[in-house]
């Protein structure tokens, strides 16, 4: 069973933006014997171990995974979990502080976008011997390496895109969002939807200082990432005046909230998201966190793709990985618990869609045909997203603080009317020197 101090984090502010990654979904219904476990899915020895273990995520996700770990305990009493978890606001920065003070838990819940920091300092262990990828697709594993070294195990394939509440959207009686849809497209159902909506409630979120549209607007404009994948600042004026401007409108205009209910949003969060509690009827999202959103209102909300400009805005990516800390005294059950958590058929059963699709092609076959209605969009939109996605950007190293916070803070300083859109653009070149 579970060790009984689980230590619940709290919640602060959206520090990091994911990374991308190109993989395809596994077909054909197997049955679950094909399904065959790895050499390492048992721990080396009986000898007793517990495991420090920290994710983030929604409550279905925090729900499946403690009913994993005691699953796991069940097969191998000799390991217990201490388990760490929270939302995903301010988990970086627990991390960070974690590792440093070479303190971090033995199994590591990491963001793509974190990866090459980490990796890059030795902080986590190389995992090429010791679990079983043969049946993840090569590019999705590949998602995990620095240098030519494994550090991080995909846990399930992602993508960007839009969810909305389809229910009340259908009550307004207005067009909904549909795939392939514009940019122009998206801004005016934000006003149609606007124009039937009571005075205190909105449309879309403000985008203004979310660096994850905004990297994704300036992207589908042909110009790439703001930040490219060697460092290269590329945050282009003219698009970036454009996209601020454009909020600037649709806060007048009542579209997106005001900056202090917009600051307030708490991704994934039952009471705080803005979308679950019906402040806002759209927002970004990823495949992944759909299982969080149908666990607040089953059956109300619905994935779309993201808009598109000149070229498609959204990417593929993998959803989150597990990584083993390079101070841990237990990197052997380390392994063996992640092996067990990718190919496991019982995991999957637990686990089902609550980190994305299932990496492990053998197992999304097993999976398939037990999906529901909802775990079957976040493969839809993949499949959407697939054919014109935009490149593999897992964020450069040495980046993450401006892309997560300096690009957030600045672009509230607009959104509260402290500065101009072009103080702002001047701010974050400025800004962008302390990482070149």
């Amino acid at each position: 069973m579970l060790n009984k101090q689980i230590k619940r984090w709290g919640v602060l502010t959206i520090t990091a933006l994911t990374a991308v990654s190109l993989a395809a979904c596994g077909s054909n219904a197997k049955t679950e014997e094909t399904v065959k476990p790895s050499s390492s899915s048992a721990p080396a020895s009986d000898k007793p171990v517990k495991l420090r273990i920290v994710w983030w995520g929604s409550q279905a996700r925090h729900d499946a995974t403690l009913k994993a770990l005691d699953a796991y305990t069940k097969k191998h009493p000799n390991v217990t979990f201490e388990p760490e978890f929270s939302g995903f606001d301010g988990y970086a920065d627990k991390l960070a502080t974690q590792a440093a003070a070479k303190n971090a838990p033995d199994i590591i819940q990491m963001d793509p976008a974190w990866l090459a920091e980490y990796s890059g300092r030795n902080q986590l262990v190389d995992l090429s011997k010791g679990i079983n990828t043969a049946d993840i697709d090569k590019s999705l594993v590949d998602s995990g390496k620095y240098k030519d070294k494994l550090y991080a195990i995909p846990l399930g394939n992602n993508a960007t895109g839009m969810v909305f509440n389809k229910n009340a959207v259908d009550k307004l009686g207005i067009t909904p969002p549909a795939n392939g849809w514009t940019w122009d497209q998206y801004f005016q159902f934000g006003r149609d939807a606007k124009a039937k909506l009571e005075k205190d409630k909105y449309a879309l979120m403000d985008a203004t200082s979310d660096y994850t549209v905004y990297a994704s607007y300036q992207s589908s404009q042909g110009k790439g990432y703001p930040v490219t994948v060697e460092g290269k600042f590329n945050l282009d004026k003219d698009t970036y005046l454009t996209f601020v401007k454009k909020y600037a409108d649709l806060r007048k205009e009542g579209v997106v909230p005001p900056p202090d209910i917009a600051t307030t949003d708490k991704e994934s969060d039952a009471k705080l998201d803005l979308m679950n509690n019906d402040t806002v009827l759209m927002k970004r999202s990823f495949a992944a966190l759909f299982p969080g959103y149908e666990g607040v209102k089953p059956g109300a909300y619905k994935l779309v793709t993201q808009p598109k400009g000149a070229q498609a805005s959204g990417f593929l990516k993998p959803s989150m990985f597990w990584s083993i800390s390079a101070d841990s005294k237990n990197i052997e059950a380390s392994k063996a618990f992640i092996d067990w958590f990718v190919n496991d058929t019982e995991a999957a059963d637990i686990l089902t869609t609550t980190r994305g699709v299932p990496v492990s092609k053998k197992v999304l076959d097993y999976l398939t045909p037990k999906l529901t209605p909802a775990d079957k969009q976040q493969i839809e939109l993949i499949k959407n997203v697939a054919p014109d996605a935009q490149p593999f950007n897992p964020g450069a190293k040495g980046w993450s603080n401006y892309t997560a916070k300096d690009f957030k803070d600045i672009g509230e300083k607009v959104m509260f009317g402290k500065i101009t859109p072009e103080a702002a653009y001047d701010e974050l070149v400025k800004k962008a020197k302390d990482y070149q």
